[in-house]
């Protein structure tokens, strides 16, 4: 019974994972090369850029969020559907041992890991039959970042900056536009995005996401749509959202829409946003040994061409190195725009960790410390210790409720994440002296190669992602975007990009 389906099915999670398709590396050179050189999205996707190439040469994860894996499975009548299926989650823990995907399966009551990525409703599978002899195994893995971007319309509505969008295409093309604005620098962009017209608020949302196992470079066959979709990309990337949020030319290296029927009352406009670590592979396999036959989205005869022809992030002279832990007087010196490097120790700490803050004391003295909302891909080694592979930072917006407090509470004078933090937390950064410094999002492989050692983790029951782990930086850079002096560069960004909405309406 298709004995090379279990290898077949755990080569397509690990080359999903560290090798981005040629049409996604194509779109990010492209974006790359229509940035003016120096700026801030230039820097942001040469790092970009550097982390596609390394996680390729090193088999490692792209991005640490692995997200949610989501398979489509195409299979000829008769095949064993329920076999399949376990052979899949056998492949799926695997490679999460192997730690190709980071443990993503959290009780929703309870909060625990699973640890291998299996568990109600993960990894979420969906089966088809068809009248051909072969098997088809397509993957996404999307993370929580852009996962938490995705947005529903109910048209008509009001929206902001666009004013009323009607039940017409019109009307969805503001819908899409708007969808690309509110995700500023949170889903990691340049994303793509996946639309569905129609529908009810469940597969409206299904079909949205699988317009994103289209390829960036395809035609829409419904005329109507391929203009739409035309449009979108024409005049999106005047918005000035940019890479990261941090503005520039390219917003969205993607858009591709898709049309259920729907009941007489309902008009829905369902939006995936995905990230530029836009991780989507497919295979064909032979209906008896379950052997890959053919790869979906990539030839393995056709060499794949670097990101980059030179050494990637280059610093110019201009940076301004940290050593932590960090006095008051250095970091009150910072304004909006200064690109750091930091080395010294520093401590991991997403959702878990700040709810537990709120009402314990800290395992380990955070004054003057960098505070790293990152969730690790880690690996034990035989002797005990840890390694980190993937590292970037997890979207920071999810601890403003608590950051301020943390920061007036424990002593931290830098946390660095992705996406900015609200006005809460920029009154917090001003009246203790702090800073946040925004790292590039998705550049896992980039940002472990910065990580020294682990010198402890704390806090473990909360399972490896969201745990506190105690890191040694080197060389680690990235950008102020909010300082201690009351600026933001997440809330100028955001004003200037709804100017150029308005002008879109």
């Amino acid at each position: 019974m298709l004995p090379h389906f279990f290898d077949s099915v755990l080569q397509l999670i690990v080359k999903t994972s560290t090798d981005l398709p040629p049409d996604v590396r194509a779109a990010v050179r492209g974006a790359l090369g229509h940035e003016e050189a120096g700026s801030r999205s230039a820097q942001a996707l040469t790092i970009v850029a550097q982390n596609i190439d390394q996680a390729a040469e090193g088999e490692g994860a792209i991005c640490q969020d692995t997200g949610m894996p989501t398979f489509e499975i195409k299979t000829p009548v008769g095949a064993n559907q329920i076999w399949m299926k376990q052979q899949i989650k056998s492949a799926v823990a695997e490679a999460t041992k192997r730690g190709k995907l980071r443990p993503n399966s959290v009780d929703s009551l309870t909060g625990e890991n699973s640890g291998n990525n299996l568990g109600p409703g993960t990894p979420i599978l969906h089966f088809e039959q068809w009248e051909r002899d072969e098997v088809e195994v397509k993957l996404i893995l999307k993370g929580g970042g852009c996962e938490n971007m995705n947005v529903q319309y109910s048209l008509p509505m009001e929206l902001p900056h666009l004013g009323r969008a009607d039940r017409t295409l019109e009307g969805v093309r503001k819908c899409i536009l708007h969808a690309v604005w509110q995700a500023q620098g949170k889903g990691c962009g340049p994303g793509a995005i996946g639309v569905c017209i129609g529908g009810d608020r469940t597969s409206g949302y299904v079909e949205a996401k699988q317009q994103l196992f289209r390829t960036l470079d395809d035609v829409n066959p419904d005329e109507r749509l391929a203009g739409l979709e035309s449009e979108i990309m024409r005049t999106v990337n005047t918005l000035g959202v940019g890479t990261m949020g941090f503005g520039g030319r390219t917003s969205l290296i993607g858009c591709k829409v898709g049309m259920l029927n729907r009941l007489p009352a309902s008009f829905f406009v369902s939006v995936a946003y995905d990230c530029w670590a836009f991780r989507r592979l497919g295979v064909t396999l032979d209906g008896e040994s379950g052997a890959i036959r053919q790869w979906l989205y990539r030839d393995p005869s056709v060499p794949t061409v670097p990101m980059m022809d030179q050494a990637g992030f280059q610093r110019t002279g201009r940076e301004i190195v940290l050593r932590a832990p960090l006095d008051e007087a250095t970091v009150r010196s910072l304004k909006v725009g200064d690109v750091v490097i930091i080395s010294g120790p520093a401590y991991t700490g997403r959702d878990a960790v700040h709810h537990h803050l709120m009402s314990h004391e800290p395992p380990v003295d955070l004054r003057g410390s960098v505070l790293y909302h990152c969730g690790p891909v880690v690996k034990k080694n035989e002797d005990g210790t840890w390694t980190v592979t993937a590292a970037g930072p997890t979207t920071s917006i999810r601890e403003e409720p608590y950051q301020a407090d943390i920061i007036g509470r424990y002593g931290i004078r830098a946390v660095v994440g992705k996406g900015g933090m609200g006005g809460k937390t920029l009154a917090g950064l001003r009246q203790h002296g702090a800073v946040y410094l925004n790292a590039i999002g998705g550049a896992a492989q980039f940002y472990a190669r910065c990580i020294e050692r682990v010198d402890g983790v704390s806090l473990m029951e909360f399972g490896t992602p969201e745990a506190m782990w105690h890191l040694q930086l080197r060389d680690f850079p990235a950008i102020v975007t909010m300082d201690s002096h009351g600026n933001s560069l997440h809330k100028d960004i955001e004003a200037s990009s709804a100017e150029n909405l308005a002008k879109l309406a």
